[in-house]
């Protein structure tokens, strides 16, 4: 039996939470001490992804119209965001679905979308997407996967996909095939392929494969041996693949960005944790300097990553057509912070971090192993960093004029409810550059008249941030192959921007809710560190967000830390 959210744009995520705080008991689906042992074993978290449908989760994987969450993508992303909070392999093992589903809401008849919705709500069908091959790396042009059609009006497919999440445990899978002998981007076509549909002897499943990390997720593969589907199984038109997989990758990178907050989050709470209890010099680490700055530039960084998260989430309802720019930037740039700061967390807690059996029943050292797969996950981070590139004439010039769609931009960092999602003004690429990094100019204007001073400081010096990057990209040569380095490293200037331009947007729209504005202050002081190498915060300026960290996060450190 699910269970019902109640009523409510985020209902759903208050939801899970109770429910995997309660699930996080000795030998609960969510018991660290049982998600360890299926690490090792490398064992699907069944009871884990069990719990997960009696949640209710499945409605965030499909549109409000469609009877799914009313919350859209922002619902979403706070769901696998409490997720990941506990486990990141639960979360990827689950949250698959929506990636396998998402070329059909986006390019699916209406007949083909609620039959989706329908299978996904009440039968939680497991949807995996089949897009990448072995030898083919990144390069969805070099698919050799085929589908002819047959006589009956069908298609035959025949190929493999390797490596896939869910490709064996999945009854559903969306795969992009060939259909044109000579490829190109109007020679391949997406068809949802259902396999109890299939022949015996059509298909088979490959082996799992051995992982670093999510070691218990399903990473396998599958082939097709003259496997034939239904004329309906194409989803959308023939030479249309290519198109709808880039289309739909703008949601799923965003996505993704939960997966990053979510360990980021669990890394912070076993930080904190072990230095409140570390005895030291007649005190305990979280008293010491040192400590407390790390704690605190951590509690910032991650305050950083989630408004950048959420601003990209909101866009995809408010700025659609800008999301070929925003949802790269916050693929390339959201795990990036939060690896770095599990990095720095996991020096601070020095061979603890590493042990399996002798802090926390070894989850830092799984969250450390687990989240290293989301830079990878969708698109790695110099994939997500050459497509920012190659628009980086449009977003230099419009930088340059701070030209920006103003209601938009006022509607995704608002508080109110998000228009429906309009899977068809998703745009291959954006004509209006990226509002959230465009209107910061305007954004540090008004601040003026809304903010403390040294909110009005940090804004100012963000929007330089911004003017001094828009000469720096005129100045790049435009370059289809053999990009330089420097357009990488202006790439990653600019997802930075785009994290302290969020955090200003944030800030500027709500500037009188103090827990906010504490954690988004400490955000742009963040933004700015690492825009400038060698530029150091003030002291006391991570100490408030901090401070907050044990009301946050007190219930989960009891339940992991116990013996």
């Amino acid at each position: 039996m699910t269970v019902a959210p109640p009523g409510g744009p985020f209902a759903l995520p208050a939801v899970l939470e109770a429910a995997l705080r309660d699930a996080a008991v000795a030998d609960g689906p969510f018991d660290p001490r049982r998600s360890a042992r299926l690490d090792a074993r490398e064992e699907f978290p069944a009871e884990a992804c069990a719990l997960l449908d009696r949640c209710g989760i499945a409605r965030a994987y499909v549109p409000a119209e469609l009877g799914g969450a009313p919350g859209g993508l922002p619902e979403l992303l706070a769901s696998l965001r409490v997720v990941a909070s506990r486990d990141v392999t639960v979360a990827v093992a689950h949250g698959k679905t929506f990636l396998g589903a998402v070329s059909t809401w986006v390019a699916g008849s209406d007949e083909q979308r609620r039959a989706l919705a329908g299978r996904v709500l009440d039968e939680k069908a497991v949807v995996s997407w089949g897009l990448t091959e072995l030898g083919r790396g990144s390069d969805l042009l070099a698919g050799q996967l085929t589908a002819v059609p047959t006589e009956a009006g069908g298609w035959r497919l025949e190929g493999t996909k390797w490596p896939i999440n869910n490709a064996t445990r999945g009854g559903l899978i969306a795969v992009l095939a060939r259909t044109a002998p000579e490829g190109g981007a109007r020679g391949f076509s997406l068809f949802l392929v259902d396999k109890d549909q299939l022949s015996a002897g059509g298909w088979r499943p490959l082996p799992k494969e051995p992982t670093h990390g999510i070691r218990g997720a399903d990473i396998s593969g599958i082939r097709f041996d003259g496997a034939e589907v239904p004329a309906d199984a194409l989803t959308g038109r023939v030479g249309d693949g290519l198109e709808t997989v880039l289309r739909a990758l703008q949601l799923t990178r965003t996505v993704c960005c939960s997966l990053s907050l979510g360990a980021g989050e669990h890394a912070l709470r076993l930080a904190y944790e072990f230095a409140e209890h570390r005895a030291m010099h007649g005190t305990t680490l979280l008293h010491l300097p040192l400590a407390r700055r790390t704690l605190g530039r951590a509690a910032a960084s991650l305050a950083l990553a989630e408004a950048a998260s959420t601003m990209a989430a909101r866009s995809a309802h408010c700025l659609t057509g800008e999301m070929s720019v925003v949802s790269a930037v916050a693929k390339a740039g959201v795990p990036e912070i939060v690896q770095q700061t599990i990095d720095d967390l996991a020096e601070l807690l020095g061979a603890r971090g590493f042990l399996a059996d002798h802090f926390a029943h070894g989850m830092f050292q799984k969250l450390e192993r687990d989240h290293r797969i989301v830079a990878v996950f969708d698109g790695s981070t110099a994939v997500n960093r050459s497509s920012l590139i190659a628009q980086f004439p449009v977003l230099g010039r419009l930088a340059r004029t701070g030209a920006h769609d103003a209601a938009g931009l006022a509607a995704a960092a608002g508080t109110r409810a998000l228009p429906p999602l309009r899977f068809d003004g998703l745009r291959l690429l954006s004509r209006t550059g990226c509002s959230v990094v465009q209107g910061l100019a305007a954004a540090a204007d008004r601040a003026d008249m809304v903010v403390p001073p040294r909110v009005r400081e940090l804004v100012t010096e963000l929007s330089s941030e911004v003017a001094a990057l828009a000469q720096d990209m005129a100045a790049l040569r435009p370059a289809t192959r053999d990009t330089p380095p420097e357009a990488f490293a202006a790439a990653r200037r600019y997802e930075l921007c785009f994290a302290g331009a969020s955090a200003a947007h944030l800030l500027l729209a709500a500037p009188s809710d103090a827990g906010r504005a504490l954690r988004l202050t400490a955000a742009l002081e963040r933004a700015l560190e690492l825009l400038r190498p060698g530029h150091e915060a003030p002291d006391d300026a991570y100490e408030p967000v901090l401070t907050a960290v044990p009301d946050a996060y007190r219930t989960a450190m009891e339940k992991e830390l116990v013996p």
